[in-house]
């Protein structure tokens, strides 16, 4: 499957961004889909995971209540919709699928885990 990450800019503190991912070349609802990113310097780390059918959802504790996966299965594109943004959310925003379905956070924080990523999108926060 191929992915397409889109919607990052710059955005002052407490502003808000939709990142959104576009999928092609096999069935998009036959992969959970999850979220990465990378800040400069510093390694990838897990952001969000949708199950394929949005019945199961994690969060890394740095983004929960402020960012919210969703994915439409129709458009094939799975979004975050990132508000109340801080400085240290800038980093470059991945969209990885991963073609297992296994409902556990410690799985989905795991990157090698995913079969599939993109290009990713630059977030950046001024303060």
């Amino acid at each position: 499957v191929q992915l397409q990450a889109s919607g990052g800019g710059l955005v002052q503190a407490g502003g808000s961004l939709r990142l959104s991912c576009a999928a092609s070349g096999r069935t998009f609802r036959n992969y959970a889909m999850g979220w990465f990113r990378q800040a400069p310097g510093k390694e990838r780390e897990f952001v969000a995971r949708i199950s394929w059918n949005s019945g199961s959802i994690h969060y890394a504790d740095s983004v929960k209540g402020r960012f919210t996966i969703s994915r439409d299965n129709a458009k094939n594109t799975v979004y975050l919709q990132m508000n109340s943004l801080k400085p240290e959310d800038t980093a470059v925003y991945y969209c990885e699928a991963d073609s297992q379905h296994i409902p556990s956070i410690a799985y989905a924080q795991r990157e090698n885990n995913y079969d599939y990523w993109g290009q990713g999108t630059l977030v950046t926060v001024s303060s």
